[in-house]
């Protein structure tokens, strides 16, 4: 991963973009990240669109935590939980 300060950028981002590759390129302010430059080539867009939802995410996060409590359904649970 690289990290580019905004003010000390050099190239056009067209240029940054095109010499990506697998790299990611952090964008960063004042030391802190603001943005990200990411191929898309090898990335599943539905995955990339969920994973910067806040709603899905806190879905995710609640789902975690209830099973790191303790709290797990068999399949068969889960099925008439689904179904019904």
């Amino acid at each position: 991963m690289k990290a580019i300060e905004i003010s000390e950028a050099s190239e056009p981002l067209s240029d940054y973009a095109r010499g990506l590759g697998e790299e990611i390129i952090v964008v960063t302010c004042n030391k802190k990240p603001i943005a990200a430059l990411v191929s898309l080539k090898k990335v599943d867009r539905e995955l990339l669109a969920l994973s910067t939802s806040p709603e899905f995410m806190e879905i995710i996060q609640a789902a975690r935590a209830e099973f790191q409590s303790g709290k797990r359904l068999s399949l068969e649970e889960m099925k008439q939980e689904v179904l019904e």
